[in-house]
């Protein structure tokens, strides 16, 4: 595999604006939110400038569609420089790695989305090329093989990840700069639904923007998708503006409830109320139980659920709480002896 196919690149030039086709900010004061982190990034960026010395490394962790993509764009633009950028599960080769970093320019970002699922052998090559920006090409086989140290063009890697706890010590020290991206609060999301209204072309009223915002898990992303979906409703009925009738009606089509929660969500609190009483249950068996993959809902469920109040993480498993109860229609259990299910109780 060439780093061509491993590689998406951009020149980034010029400015973003709400002319723009894409709802993603092109500078940090177009970025809405994450205030905390993009006023030291500007710090640590014209620090940077100034020196005339290539950034420390950025580890942004988080849920998905906080804006760490985003922000590893911005970045690069407001460095000046290009940016490639590629994703950690289809860097299977040593070989793989090797193309992409001896083919970075000076002072490019690199960023590598998902960086928790680098597989070993490719974390190695990276730790000299992320200090020392050489690595090691093994040249040839058997007896007559060698090593040769190739120098690198001074870099910035700018890493993704959902799953921070995952990353090796010896990798997560090796950034200069660790940033932790939170949820967004409904006031935030209401001004991106309003600013992407403006850039699709759709009249958007203040009560159906913050309508769509406080169900919206929180995140950009879904804040964006959802206004797409009901713009859709608000097309085919032929209003002339999406009011807060229309964002309630719309969301209610899509089995959006009041807290944001979507049928899966429901149907995993569900199941831990009704087929294991509420719990502790371990998350193979809700998966197992509700037919996804574990990573989905470690990764996209469960932290917007414990963070909204409807589920416990305990090490014993996880629990759904009263408000949970409330929330589904079902009457909580009069005392604590409640049915435990461990992953252990699990047939291999």
């Amino acid at each position: 595999m060439d780093a061509d196919r491993l590689l998406n690149t951009a020149k980034l030039t010029g400015e973003s604006s709400d002319n723009d086709n894409s709802l993603r900010p092109g500078s940090f004061d177009a970025f809405i939110g994450q205030k905390k982190i993009t006023e030291n990034l500007k710090v640590f960026i014209k620090s940077a400038r100034i020196r005339k010395e290539p950034l420390d490394h950025i580890l942004l962790a988080g849920p998905p569609g906080l804006g760490k993509t985003t922000l590893a764009f911005i970045i690069a633009k407001e460095l000046g420089v290009n940016i490639k950028a590629t994703s950690a599960p289809i860097i299977d080769k040593a070989g793989d790695i090797a193309s992409i970093l001896t083919g970075l320019e000076e002072n490019d970002v690199l960023f590598i989305d998902e960086i928790h699922r680098l597989s070993p052998v490719i974390e190695e090559i990276l730790y000299p090329a992320m200090e020392d920006r050489s690595i090691d090409i093994l040249v040839g086989q058997g007896v007559g093989a060698k090593s040769i140290k190739l120098s690198l063009a001074p870099f910035t890697l700018v890493a993704a990840t959902t799953r921070a706890g995952l990353l090796t010590s010896a990798l997560r020290d090796r950034f200069g700069i660790p940033l932790r991206l939170d949820y967004y609060s409904p006031e935030d999301l209401q001004i991106i639904a309003e600013r992407s209204a403006r850039i699709i072309g759709c009249n958007l009223e203040k009560d159906a923007a913050l309508e769509i915002a406080q169900r919206s898990r929180k995140t950009p992303r879904i804040v964006n998708r959802l206004l797409k979906r009901v713009a859709d409703f608000s097309i085919v009925s032929k209003s002339h503006s999406i009011d807060l009738k229309m964002a309630r009606f719309a969301l209610k089509r899509l089995d959006i409830d009041e807290f944001g929660l979507d049928e899966m969500d429901r149907k995993i609190l569900h199941t831990i109320i009704t087929k294991y009483s509420g719990g502790p249950v371990g998350i193979k068996t809700i998966a197992i139980s509700i037919g996804e993959e574990i990573d989905t809902l470690e990764d996209y469920y469960e932290p917007f659920l414990v963070q909204s109040g409807f589920l416990k993480r305990t090490p014993r498993g996880r629990e759904a709480t009263s408000a949970a109860y409330k929330h589904i229609g079902i009457k909580p259990p009069s005392n604590d002896l409640q049915e435990t299910l461990f992953e252990e109780d699990l047939p291999v």
